[in-house]
Parts: C-alpha cells; structure tokens; sequence
C-alpha cells in the first residue's frame, strides 16, 4: 500500500500541486468575501468561478484558454472546480446549506496548515476517485497504483514523453485503431493526469500542443518529497553507474 511522507506546511515542494492550490483558493475566497453562492443545481455560482480560476495557476485551465472557448465560466467548464467541490465534500470539508457552500469545522481547520490539507486531498483524489469521470470513453486503465508509481519512478527521473510511459506499462499497440486509442485515453486520464493535478509530476514540454502522447513528463520535487516507493534502491543504483 502506497502512504505519503508527511510534508510540513513550509515546504516549498507544496508550491508544485495545482490541486492544493486550488483548495487553497477556496479557503482564500472564504477569508475574503465568506460562503460560496450555489445555482439550483448545487454547482458553484459564476461569480465565484470567475474568481477563481486566475487563482489557481492550474495547468490546462488559465483564463486565456477558457474563455477561448466560453463567453462566461460556469462551475462544469472548469474540471478542477467540480473535482475540487466533489472532494470538500467527499472528505466531509464543505457542505451545503441553505444554498451555500461552507466550510465545516475540518475544512477550517486544515485550511491554516496546508501540508496536513495535501496529505488529507490528495491521497484520496489518486486512489479513490474514479478517474474515468473525465474520460470521453469512460475507461479505466488495467493496474495499480503500486505499480505505476514504482515504475514511473524509474522512468521518469529522465524527461520521459507520454508514449514511452504507455508502451512501458502496456507495449506498442498492435494496431492503431480505435481500442489503442482507448487504451491510451484511459492510461492518460487515469495515470498520468491525475499525477499531474496533484503536483507529483509536471507535464515539462509540448511538441504537439493538445497531445499528451508527445508531451514530456518528470518527476517534480514534491514526488521526492512525499513518496517513498520500493523501486528508489533499484533508481539509486543506476543513478550511481
């Protein structure tokens, strides 16, 4: 079973994780301008989406690159917003209340001590979410968590691109048809994208903007800092010859 180093609040490895910035900025709205409006539908208001989104620095989601494509920001254009909304809920950090959303006595709590905030999140997003729920086929990936992240530990101390990832784990597809494609989309949406969001991995460069199989990835400082995994003897032996 995979468990997280603790990591104190001072650590700038923190600095790494879109998706502790993201809770963050909900507790910064909070300090600021109190409970967060809901739609009928239970979403978080737009005013409060607009506020957010230059807050949280989350890779894929600027401002720029939404309202390319939307004239306003509900809570459904922005992914981030409904997984993190999903998750203060799931882990009982938020509630809702007379058509607000407000932070429980744990959600206050963690909100001044950010390490705590990301050893409570993240965890949970990497091994208990359904990861699928972004998916455009709605698969998951064949594996486990143990042995993606042993592997990837080893192959992404170099800058190592998507496809390499893929084919380590699952080989070249036989035919390029719409099951490798498949089978790619799921790896991507279940593996790599969530390691992403939480900050263990940064997506380092694009050759082909929108194609996560030629982006590079590598392991950030907050992997080294909170992992300790069965492959790092095996990483500190080659890394010696």
């Amino acid at each position: 079973m995979i468990t997280f180093n603790e990591i104190h609040d001072d650590q700038p490895e923190l600095d790494n994780s879109p998706l502790l910035r993201g809770a963050e900025a909900i507790f910064c709205y909070f300090e600021e301008h109190g409970p967060i409006g809901l739609t009928k539908a239970m979403a978080f208001k737009r005013d409060f989406v607009t506020w957010a989104v230059p807050r949280m620095g989350w890779p894929g989601y600027s401002e720029a690159e939404l309202y390319a494509v939307n004239k306003v920001l509900n809570e459904d254009d922005v992914p981030p917003l409904e997984l993190l909304h999903f998750l203060f809920l799931e882990l009982r950090l938020g509630r809702h209340f007379k058509g607000q959303f407000r932070l429980t006595k744990a959600g206050q709590n963690l909100g001044t001590t950010r390490g705590k905030l990301f050893g409570v999140l993240t965890p949970f997003f990497l091994f208990h979410v359904d990861h699928s729920w972004l998916e455009r086929f709605g698969s998951k990936p064949v594996g486990k968590w143990e042995i993606w992240l042993n592997v990837i530990n080893v192959e992404a101390e170099r800058i190592v691109s998507g496809r390499e990832l893929f084919e380590v784990f699952y080989g070249k597809p036989a035919i390029e048809g719409v099951g490798a494609i498949r089978e790619e989309s799921a790896f991507y949406s279940g593996v790599l994208r969530p390691l992403v969001w939480s900050g263990l991995l940064a997506q380092v460069e694009t050759e082909m903007p929108g194609r996560w199989r030629d982006a590079s990835y590598a392991k950030t400082p907050l992997w080294y800092a909170v992992l300790t995994l069965d492959t790092d003897a095996e990483l500190a032996r080659l890394t010696r010859h």
